[in-house]
């Protein structure tokens, strides 16, 4: 860091460069939850309570399906959805780290990072 940039900038203040990969970090987290989250709601309440009757022309075990979702499924589904979660913010964290890494080797890495805020 030169001595003009430590003057203007403070102790844990983001360049520009940096804050936009951290907005798109959050943006991607976040738009992950929301769509694990709809499938979880979905499962749970599409198939558990609103779609109950139908699902329970067929049998699973001896179980109505549309019984087996209310009471089995929709927490299989919500592990498996933890488990896709995991999987895929180890995806993302390793992604945001080497950009952030790739950010602070190349003085030309800020304006494709602030390119990639438009994505």
């Amino acid at each position: 860091m030169s001595d003009e940039s430590a003057e203007t900038e403070a102790p844990g203040h983001l360049s520009d460069a940096e804050r936009a990969l951290v907005d798109r970090y959050w943006r991607r987290n976040v738009r992950l939850m929301a769509g694990l989250l709809a499938i979880w709601a979905a499962v749970s309440l599409g198939c558990g309570v609103l779609f109950a009757d139908v699902l329970n022309a067929w049998r699973i075990g001896g179980f109505p399906l549309g019984f087996w979702f209310a009471q089995q499924g929709s927490i299989i589904v919500f592990v498996l959805l933890i488990l896709v979660y995991a999987l895929a913010m180890t995806r993302l964290d390793r992604a945001h780290h080497e950009e952030l890494a790739a950010l602070d080797s190349s003085p030309n890495a800020a304006g494709a990072a602030l390119e990639g805020e438009h994505r």
